[in-house]
């Protein structure tokens, strides 16, 4: 397993080494495996193919090979940084402003890590932590409804797809992580508001009635007042508020 280095590019943490495999098991395990080394850090590592690549509660990956942006970057942020909150939210709001700039549409996050255009996916984050943090991502890039329907996805879509073209795969690259460096700089100089607020307007629920879904099986039904990375306000009756942390959410939905 060879890795070649295909370009560099001008940013200040994310991309300044990047290595294309041709196959790998999974790009997120291929990162994890230098998280010991923080010389690594900003290397980014992506794969033609992943025959062992996975999503959010170990659900599986698939993707014709070559057909999607298949994407892990190892990064050490400061301890106030290592929240999932704050990780999976700069993840979506890059790849999403990436998306605007290369197909015109705007995508929406479902949570707490997908990225959906028209209701189908078409992006899935998965963010890991151990001695480094692992930033790992699935950008549909190229395939058809054909490609979808043949691996039971109907409900999933891609750049191609909603743009009409064939977007360039360096191209897609380049834009992705010049989007997530620009984010990570905001977030490492202290900026917060713009990256929370960009958020919460692209999760879309604020003042609509909503079922949370807990990660104890526990579920919360109200009006969702207003969201922070320091938790949800859900009205649940007359004069009655909850405030949940981010991090004890599984799923949050306007659709039950």
């Amino acid at each position: 397993m060879i890795p070649r280095e295909i370009l560099h590019l001008n940013s200040r943490h994310l991309g300044r080494s990047i290595q294309l495999f041709e196959e790998v098991p999974s790009t997120n395990d291929l990162a994890a495996s230098f998280a010991h080394d923080p010389d690594a850090a900003g290397t980014v590592y992506v794969a033609e193919h992943q025959t062992n690549g996975r999503g959010q509660y170990g659900r599986l990956w698939q993707a014709r090979p070559g057909s999607s942006l298949l994407l892990s970057v190892l990064l050490f942020p400061p301890a106030e940084l290592r929240r999932p909150v704050i990780l999976t939210a700069w993840a979506a709001v890059g790849i999403a402003q990436a998306i605007l700039e290369l197909t015109g549409a705007e995508a929406r996050i479902k949570w707490p890590n997908d990225l959906l255009i028209g209701g189908k996916k078409v992006c899935g984050i998965l963010i890991e932590q151990s001695g480094g943090v692992v930033l790992g991502f699935g950008l549909n890039r190229s395939q058809t409804a054909e490609d979808f329907a043949a691996v039971g996805l109907p409900d999933a879509t891609s750049l191609g797809m909603i743009s009409g073209t064939n977007p360039d795969a360096i191209t897609v690259l380049k834009t992705v992580v010049q989007h997530l460096d620009a984010g990570y700089d905001r977030l490492l100089s202290g900026e917060r508001i713009t990256p929370e607020s960009q958020w919460k307007q692209r999760i879309g629920l604020i003042g609509r009635q909503v079922r949370i879904d807990l990660a104890d099986g526990g579920q919360r039904v109200g009006r969702l007042r207003d969201m922070s990375f320091d938790g949800l306000e859900l009205e649940t009756g007359e004069h009655a508020i909850e405030v949940i942390l981010p991090e004890l959410i599984r799923g949050l939905s306007a659709n039950f």
